[in-house]
């Protein structure tokens, strides 16, 4: 029997920033979820199953919040599965939702990621020892920053490759009233005097700390046939991993990164990734992950990633927009942030996705990574249903 094809057809998110204050978790998760039943003109009666993802318990030291969530997501009574995948969860949610839907197990699911991480300290969470593991020392930027340095050894990448990505990224989230970081008087110059954290990782091209949820509503062929608005369709979905450490790993360029893109592009159909797909929101949360995973996402030859970069390719008006929503280097709820590159590549395909909004955005991919570069979730959506 073929899968069902599945419809994006409810969008939501929160004011992404570092504190709400004003709501508790569940709180947050409800906003987003509403929004979401709003964009979709659906009710919670209209959900038959919940999927809810976020980072690790410790961050806000409440263990199994999705039990304490699902009077807030009017799931009482209802399936309701959690998701952890570390920073990819957002996009591994997303896609346990799908295939529950593609299955025939569900018609309508709402998906939900979330973290509050003002009532966290994700440097400690970060900084847990764990035995037989590579200490993270300095949290996650600690642990990335020889990963970078190798890539630019590798490449012979110049050194302000970093700084345009996160000029670019913070340019685009001016253009997003959900973005945490609006800083209106952003320049080049600005990033590249910013202070160093990890060489040669400078604070201004690392993610903020962010409160924030994102939510989708999800539905079969019938449901998408309802929606008062076009949807966006799921036209291939993939998760990969492999161990954080093993003799041969490729930090700079994961070999579970590269299967999981493969996958996606084979179920869509995708024969060059370059040509075939119109624009990426993609998991950078430190600035030199952007012509990284363009290599490792088949956008570009080993090496040459950069130049993208470096030439313009990836910017708003650019052959390949790359995080047109400002990314992660602009909003960062770390259990949200994967699904928030679904939810916006969603959000392109069907037209929603105001200032930010693309002419040509006919099939876009959405990317999340996690753990030390082990774990990777990924979708490819686009404006029309997949062929049967």
């Amino acid at each position: 029997m073929s899968k069902e094809p599945v419809a994006v057809v409810g969008v939501g998110q929160t004011k992404h920033v570092a504190a709400r204050r004003d709501v508790s978790i569940a709180g947050l998760v409800r906003e987003a979820a509403r929004r979401a039943l709003e964009d979709a003109e659906a009710t919670w009666a209209d959900i038959d199953a919940v999927v809810i993802g976020k980072a690790p318990d410790f961050f806000e030291g409440v263990m199994m919040p999705e039990l304490y969530l699902a009077d807030a997501l009017g799931a009482v009574g209802k399936p309701m599965l959690r998701v952890h995948t570390a920073g990819s969860v957002g996009g591994s949610t997303a896609l346990v939702a799908a295939n529950l839907v593609a299955a025939r197990v569900h018609g309508t699911v709402l998906t939900l990621a979330f973290e509050k991480q003002s009532e966290s300290n994700a440097m400690w969470g970060l900084s847990l020892p764990i035995p037989f593991q590579q200490p993270l020392l300095a949290g996650a930027g600690g642990f990335f920053a020889p990963h970078v340095r190798a890539y630019m050894r590798r490449s012979g990448a110049p050194d302000t490759i970093g700084s345009l990505v996160a000029y670019k990224d913070r340019r685009n989230a001016l253009k997003n009233p959900y973005a945490h970081l609006h800083e209106h008087d952003i320049t080049l110059e600005k990033v590249q005097a910013a202070p160093m954290l990890w060489d040669p990782i400078r604070y201004s091209e690392t993610c903020p700390s962010s409160d924030g949820a994102c939510a989708m509503i999800l539905t079969d062929r019938a449901g998408a046939a309802r929606a008062p608005r076009p949807p966006a369709w799921m036209l291939g979905g993939a998760m990969r991993s492999e161990p954080t450490l093993f003799a041969g790993k490729d930090f700079v360029s994961p070999q579970a990164g590269k299967d999981c893109a493969a996958d996606v592009y084979r179920q869509a159909g995708i024969a060059d990734p370059r040509r075939d797909i119109d624009a990426v929101e993609m998991y950078v949360p430190f600035s030199w992950y952007e012509p990284m995973w363009l290599e490792n996402l088949g956008f570009a030859a080993e090496g040459e990633g950069w130049k993208l970069t470096e030439s313009g390719v990836t910017e708003l008006d650019g052959d390949l927009p790359v995080n047109m929503s400002g990314g992660v280097l602009s909003t960062n709820p770390i259990g949200a942030s994967g699904m928030i590159r679904f939810a916006e590549a969603a959000l392109q395909v069907r037209r929603q996705a105001g200032e930010h909004q693309l002419d040509r955005a006919r099939k876009v991919l959405g990317h999340a990574y996690g753990g030390g570069s082990q774990f990777f979730s990924m979708w490819l959506v686009g404006a029309e249903p997949p062929e049967s």
